[in-house]
C-alpha cells in the first residue's frame, strides 16, 4: 500500500510558497512517506517546462525527480513518483446563476498536458496563475479534456466549499448530472475537501457509486498529505485511474477531522460568529452582529442534500483514518507553538529516530514514540489513533482546532514524570 496526494500547487499558483518546486516537493514527500504526488498546475507553461527538465519517466504514466535535483538530506527509502495533475477554476453562467466550479484533472503524460494546455489557451489566460480561471462551462471543460486525452480523469474538486465547488452553498448544483449533463457518466470520483469526511458524504444519494478521494490542496510543501489516498495498486497511471474509476485497489483515505476544515460550520469571520445550521436557520441566515448574510458552511449545505441519517454507511464504503499533521500533534501535546522552533526541533528528532511522518502517526508502537519523544507526544498520538480528540469547528475561512491534551492534563503528566 502507498499514500497518494494528487491535488497540490506549484509556486506558480497564487498565494503559494516559493518552495513549491520539484526538489522541495520530492524532499517533503520523502519525509511524509508519500509514494505518489500530483505535480499540480500542469497548465502553466513555465511549470510545465520545469517538469520536462527535472523529471524522468519511471513506471507507465508516472515520473521521478532526476538525481541531480534531489536536495541534500532527503530521506532515504522509496523514491516518490509524480503524476501529471492540475486544477482549473471555471466561472460561467448557467440557469441564471454564476457558477464557480473547481476541477482536478489527472493526465497520463507531459505530452497530454501539452495537448490539453494548447486547447485551454485558446479559451483564456493560462499563464498568469498555476490554477487558471477560465470562462468555461464544466460540461464543456470535461468535453475538451476527453477530446484532448481520452485517458484523462476529471474529478470535481473540494465539492462542498461554499464559493468554488460543484455543490457549494452559493452557486452550486444539486447533482453531478446537473453540473455535467450527458457527460456525467465520465465522473467517477469526487474530492470531499477538508471540511467534510466520508461519513458525511455517505448520506448524500447523489454521490452513490462515486469514489470519494481526499487530497491536501497544499500551497506549501510542509502541508503535503494533510489529506491523502491509500492505494493498493502498482504505482502507474493506468492502475491509479482504474482504482479511482472502479474502487479496485482503492484502500480508502486519510482525512482531516472535518471540524478542523475552515468552512465546516456557518459564520462570519469578521464578526467572530460561528453557528450551527440550526442556529443559522433560527436567525434567518443573517449574522447576529452585523446583520449581513452568513457564509453557509459545508455541514449546512450537506444537510440540504442529504437524504440519509447520520451514521448511515453503505456496504461498499471504503475505510478512512482521521489524522492531524505531526507538527500540530507535537505542539498540541507539548504546549508549543505549531510554527515554533521547539516544535520543529522535536519533529526533526522524531523523523530521524522513527522514520517518515505517516509511519509515526499510523504504525510506530506508542512505546517507541515515548522513548524517542517522551510520554506527552506518545499519549497524544495514542489518543489521535483512538479518535479521542476535542474539536472546535472552523467557519468562514477560519481553520478549526483539535485538542489532544488540555493544559491541566499536560501538567499532570509532567508531574507524574518528575516523580518517577
Amino acid at each position: 500500500m502507498y499514500i497518494a496526494d494528487l491535488h497540490i500547487h506549484s509556486r506558480f499558483s497564487y498565494a503559494t510558497s516559493r518552495d513549491c518546486d520539484l526538489p522541495h516537493l520530492d524532499w517533503w514527500a520523502r519525509r511524509k512517506g508519500i509514494g505518489l504526488l500530483g505535480t499540480g498546475d500542469f497548465t502553466h507553461p513555465a511549470w510545465r517546462a520545469e517538469l520536462r527538465q527535472q523529471l524522468v519517466p519511471a513506471e507507465e504514466g508516472v515520473y521521478i525527480l532526476k538525481e541531480e535535483y534531489r536536495l541534500p538530506g532527503a530521506a532515504a527509502g522509496e523514491t516518490p513518483r509524480f503524476a501529471v495533475t492540475g486544477e482549473i477554476s471555471s466561472i460561467y453562467k448557467r440557469s441564471g446563476k454564476t457558477r464557480r466550479v473547481h476541477s482536478l484533472i489527472l493526465l497520463p503524460s507531459l505530452e497530454a498536458a501539452d495537448a490539453l494546455s494548447a486547447r485551454l489557451e485558446a479559451v483564456g489566460n493560462i499563464c498568469s496563475d498555476g490554477r487558471p480561471i477560465l470562462g468555461l462551462d464544466s460540461r464543456r471543460l470535461l468535453e475538451m479534456v476527453l477530446e484532448a486525452c481520452p485517458e484523462a480523469e476529471l474529478i470535481p474538486a473540494h465539492i462542498w466549499t461554499p464559493h468554488f465547488s460543484m455543490f457549494g452553498a452559493f452557486t452550486g448544483f444539486h447533482t453531478v448530472e446537473e453540473c455535467f449533463g450527458d457527460l456525467a457518466p465520465h465522473i467517477r470520483a469526487v474530492e470531499t475537501g477538508l471540511s467534510s469526511d466520508p461519513p458525511m458524504n455517505w448520506r448524500v444519494p447523489a454521490l452513490d457509486g462515486l469514489t470519494l478521494v481526499s487530497n491536501s490542496d497544499a500551497h506549501s510543501p510542509a502541508r503535503l498529505g494533510r489529506e491523502a489516498n491509500l492505494l493498493e495498486t502498482e504505482r502507474t497511471y493506468p492502475a491509479l485511474t482504474r482504482a479511482i474509476r472502479t474502487g479496485e485497489g482503492f484502500g480508502g483515505t486519510i482525512e482531516f477531522f472535518p471540524e478542523e476544515g475552515k468552512y465546516h460550520l456557518d459564520g462570519h469571520r469578521s464578526c467572530g460568529v460561528c453557528l450551527t445550521p440550526e442556529e443559522t436557520a433560527a436567525r434567518g441566515g443573517l449574522c447576529p452582529v452585523c446583520g449581513k448574510k452568513l457564509t453557509v458552511g459545508v455541514e449546512h449545505r450537506l444537510e440540504e442534500l442529504a437524504a440519509r441519517p447520520a451514521g448511515f454507511r453503505p456496504p461498499e464504503a471504503k475505510p478512512f483514518e482521521s489524522l492531524v499533521p505531526l507538527p500540530e500533534v507535537i505542539a498540541a501535546c507539548m504546549g508549543f507553538s505549531p510554527a515554533g522552533k521547539k516544535t520543529a526541533a522535536a519533529y526533526e528528532a522524531l523523523l530521524q529516530a522513527l522514520g517518515p511522518e505517516f509511519r509515526i502517526l499510523r504504525e510506530v508502537p506508542v512505546a517507541d514514540i515515548a522513548q524517542a519523544a517522551g510520554p506527552l507526544a506518545a499519549e497524544g498520538i495514542r489518543r489521535l489513533r483512538q479518535g479521542q480528540v476535542e474539536l472546535r469547528a472552523g467557519f468562514d475561512g477560519v481553520y478549526g482546532t483539535v485538542t489532544l491534551l488540555s493544559p491541566e492534563e499536560r501538567e499532570a503528566l509532567r508531574q507524574r514524570i518528575d516523580k518517577v
